[in-house]
């Protein structure tokens, strides 16, 4: 069965998101090392996996209402997924040195990530 273009614009500016996240979470974790120490690094690089992780779980999940049957795994992690993400960042807090704004800064790893690729359909768009 062969996808149709729209799909197929979909699946790259899916894998352009995933790259993208992947960069800025090294960059930005680079980029804290540098400036605040390893602490703040360790949290900006915690936040981004977090970031890619809640990604992979939505993506997931909008996988599975487009039309699949939901199984119920999927359904329970959707449900789960802020808990899981709450109770990181309580750990971080009270037990660790990591650094807590770090850490929510890394959370907004796919939020730049869609931003950027949005920028970049938006400008093929033009074309």
């Amino acid at each position: 069965m062969t996808n149709s273009p729209d799909e197929l614009a979909y699946e790259r500016a899916m894998g352009r998101m995933a790259n993208l996240m992947l960069a800025l979470g090294a960059a930005g974790a680079l980029a804290a090392l540098a400036f605040r120490g390893w602490t703040w690094a360790a949290g900006f690089a915690l936040g981004a996996v977090g970031s890619w992780l809640n990604f992979r779980w939505l993506k997931q999940v909008a996988g599975a209402l487009g039309g699949q049957r939901i199984r119920l795994r999927v359904a329970a992690l959707a449900g789960l997924r802020y808990l899981i993400l709450g109770a990181g960042g309580y750990v971080i807090l009270r037990f660790s040195p990591i650094s807590l704004p770090a850490t929510l800064a890394g959370l907004f790893v796919s939020v730049a990530a869609a931003l950027v690729v949005a920028a970049i359909e938006l400008a093929y768009a033009r074309k």
